[in-house]
Formats: C-alpha cells, sequence, structure tokens
C-alpha cells in the first residue's frame, strides 16, 4: 500500500511540475475565480499579526501570499510537492515584495515540522489529490497548535461545476472512460457531504462545519477555455494524448458546440460550486 501512495505521490509531482508554466501562463483567469474560495478560508481562520501559518499544496502561492500580507510580525509557510508552483509562488511574493513567506516542497502525509507548531492551516484545493485522506487530516491536526484554526476547499459534484465537465464529460463520453475509483485522488472525490468533517473529527479536531461557496469562472472565449483547460488541467490532457487527432478534433468541436449552446452570446462564464470544511485543535 505504502509502495502504491508513494507511486501516485510521485505521479502527482511529476504533473504539477509540467504544468506549472500553464498556471503561470493562465494566471490572472485562474486567481479570479479561485480567490472567492481563498478568502472564505482566510475569514474562517481569521489570522491574527503575529501567527505562525500553514498553506498546504499551496501551488503558485494563494491564498498564502494574501495570508502573509495581512501579517504583522507573523510568517506563512507555503507546501507544496511541485518545486516548481513553489517557484512561483517565490516570483509572485518578489514582485509584490513579500518578504514574510517561505516554501517548502514537502509531502502532507509527512509534514517536517513539529508537533504544535502552527496558528492556523489553509489549504485551497489540495485535499482532494491527497493519496491518503485520513494520514493528511492528522498531519494536520498533528502540526497545529491547541486553539489552532484549519480551513480546506474542496469542489462539489459534477453537477454543479460545468466548467469541468464541459470539457471532461465530452472526453469521458467519446472516448468511452470509466469512472474513476470513489478513493482515487481526483477533483470530485471529496464532494460527499460531511466527508472531511468525519476525517477531521477522527483526526482529533473540534468545531467542525461545512458551507458552499458558489463563483464563476470567466474564461471569455471557447478559445480561451479550451486552451486554458489543456493547459492546466493534467487529467484532460492525459486523456486528449491517448486520442488520435480525429478524435482530438472532434472532441473539441463537441466543446465548443456544448458552449456556444448554452452561452449564445459567446462570453464563457461558468458557474462553479466548491464548499470549505472548517476545524479546531
Amino acid at each position: 500500500m505504502e509502495h502504491q501512495l508513494e507511486e501516485i505521490r510521485e505521479q502527482q509531482k511529476a504533473s504539477w511540475n509540467k504544468f506549472s508554466s500553464g498556471w503561470k501562463k493562465w494566471n490572472d483567469i485562474t486567481m479570479e475565480f479561485l480567490n472567492p474560495v481563498g478568502d472564505e478560508i482566510i475569514r474562517l481562520i481569521h489570522p491574527n499579526d503575529s501567527d505562525y501559518v500553514l498553506d498546504i499544496a499551496g501551488g503558485t502561492g494563494e491564498p498564502g501570499l494574501t495570508i502573509a500580507t495581512m501579517l504583522k510580525g507573523g510568517k506563512v509557510i507555503i507546501t507544496d510537492l511541485s518545486e516548481k508552483m513553489l517557484e512561483i509562488a517565490t516570483e509572485k511574493a518578489k514582485e509584490r515584495g513579500i518578504n514574510n513567506i517561505e516554501t517548502l516542497a514537502c509531502d502532507v502525509s509527512e509534514l517536517p515540522f513539529a508537533d504544535n507548531t502552527f496558528d492556523a492551516i489553509s489549504c485551497r484545493f489540495g485535499f482532494m489529490f491527497f493519496p491518503d485522506l485520513f494520514l493528511a487530516s492528522k498531519e494536520m491536526a498533528r502540526v497545529l497548535k491547541p486553539g489552532g484554526r484549519i480551513a480546506v476547499s474542496v469542489w462539489n459534484g459534477p453537477e454543479k461545476n460545468f466548467w469541468v465537465t464541459a470539457i471532461g464529460g465530452t472526453i469521458n463520453r467519446n472516448m468511452q472512460i470509466p469512472p474513476p475509483l470513489p478513493e482515487a485522488p481526483g477533483m470530485f472525490r471529496c464532494a460527499k457531504e460531511g466527508l472531511i468533517q468525519e476525517l477531521f473529527q477522527q483526526a482529533g479536531l473540534k468545531n467542525t462545519s461545512e458551507k458552499e461557496v458558489l463563483g464563476k469562472l470567466n474564461a471569455g472565449t471557447t478559445d480561451a477555455y479550451w486552451n486554458m483547460m489543456t493547459e492546466v488541467a493534467a487529467p484532460f490532457v492525459a486523456a486528449l494524448s491517448n486520442a488520435d487527432e480525429a478524435m482530438k478534433d472532434k472532441i473539441k468541436r463537441e466543446v465548443y458546440d456544448t458552449l456556444i449552446q448554452k452561452y449564445p452570446d459567446g462570453t464563457i462564464i461558468i458557474d462553479s460550486s466548491a464548499k470549505i470544511i472548517y476545524g479546531e485543535k
């Protein structure tokens, strides 16, 4: 089992490193899309000036960088599996003159910190990709100080996230890709109501809660949507790499047709639904 988990982690690391340039290219659109969730995470953990905050699976830097700007004397550690993603986070910090952050490539299942280290923990859209959800929950709880706050976000189900299914559903239908196993890392793995709350409680956290956060992906055009999704979303790129040119063209046409039918004015602004799970130690 441990070998299998390690294999998954290495695949994820390679994938995020590979697609880091896409995340940098599409930063403005993706951050506008994801920032409302980050803002709600910040509101829930309400960092204090001198807090020591851990941002797990922080990728290219958010919400960790925003949290850092709120601290006076405090510090944020941004972790991720991908060194390439963290390099972008460091670049952003320098551009914005943020000095109270540190980045560290590490695995959530083996956090290199002592017990009771952090005042607050944030994790925006990383949790559903962790190979072992309970181990991740336990590690987060371990490094959180007594009285500390934690908030993580995951996506709700596919029926509430057309921005994923517009392309993903089309690929799956045309290529007859079977649905993933329920326990396999993936976008909608943690959509079940109460799943993470229960994991948090099993890990020793209390005062848990769960709330929905609605959003909109303003892709702008069909071209922008297609290009972005095929430059930042590893599962779609992996699937399309197994298709011949005729199949790729068919899938692309169908995605465009689906979007044009739903958004006849040509402006692609797609609803999304996430949820944020909160807990305290």
